[in-house]
């Protein structure tokens, strides 16, 4: 890291830590480098800078965010400099897909959110199918990062406590096509099989869409461990 992106890092990950009891110790399962697709879910707005900072001091990490933040200037300073990728959400953003791929390909290692949106509730919703075509486009191994936090921000600021911050870790694996045809139908099933691996990592409350663990399949996962 240049001098300027480390310093920012650890204020940010001190400033998180103020206000978050983050036990991420699962974060040592991440390799240490890429090409690799690490992806959460995604709850709010901590999940990012909380999970880009404990992946540090990995050196070549990116990860995908909203372009609306890049209207600020301060968070388009910030997310430039730690090199993160601007998708315009609610639209095919083919040149935030085709740069993803071009960063799995130089090594980096990608964070996303597959929902593509926050689930407001914390329970996840249905995956986009982007995952599963930036898998096959790159040949990356994919890796569920999973998070989970005990009660409201606001509610232990007003009582002076840190909200309890967990991450979890899954297995490391990667897309197997088996000489079988991709279809529109099939990149959804390679979508869900990726999301259930990471609701495995949740409370059974916060699985939503993936509640029920039965339907798990994994015809196109191959694991690496």
């Amino acid at each position: 890291m240049g001098f300027m992106q480390g310093f920012t890092v650890a204020a940010c990950k001190i400033g998180m830590r103020s206000v978050y009891r983050i036990d991420a110790a699962e974060m040592a399962k991440v390799p240490r480098e890429g090409p690799l697709i690490a992806y959460t879910n995604h709850t709010g707005l901590a999940e990012a800078p909380i999970l880009y900072t404990h992946l540090k001091p990995r050196k070549h990490v990116t990860g995908i965010a909203k372009a609306e933040f890049w209207d600020n200037w301060f968070m388009r300073w910030i997310f430039t400099l730690w090199e993160l990728i601007p998708v315009h959400r609610g639209e095919a953003d083919m040149e935030a897909m085709r740069v993803s791929i071009d960063a799995l390909k130089r090594g980096y290692i990608l964070g996303i959110a597959p929902e593509g949106t926050r689930n407001k509730t914390g329970k996840l919703i249905r995956a986009q199918p982007g995952i599963a075509i930036l898998a096959l486009h790159s040949g990356a191994l994919l890796q569920p990062v999973a998070h989970t936090m005990e009660g409201s921000l606001g509610e232990n600021l007003k009582r002076f406590r840190r909200t309890p911050f967990k991450v979890r870790v899954g297995r490391v694996f990667k897309i197997d096509l088996r000489d079988r045809k991709v279809t529109k139908e099939a990149r959804q099933e390679i979508a869900d099989e990726i999301m259930y691996q990471l609701a495995k990592l949740l409370p059974e409350e916060n699985r939503g869409a993936y509640a029920d663990l039965g339907k798990a399949t994994e015809n196109w996962l191959a694991f690496q461990d």
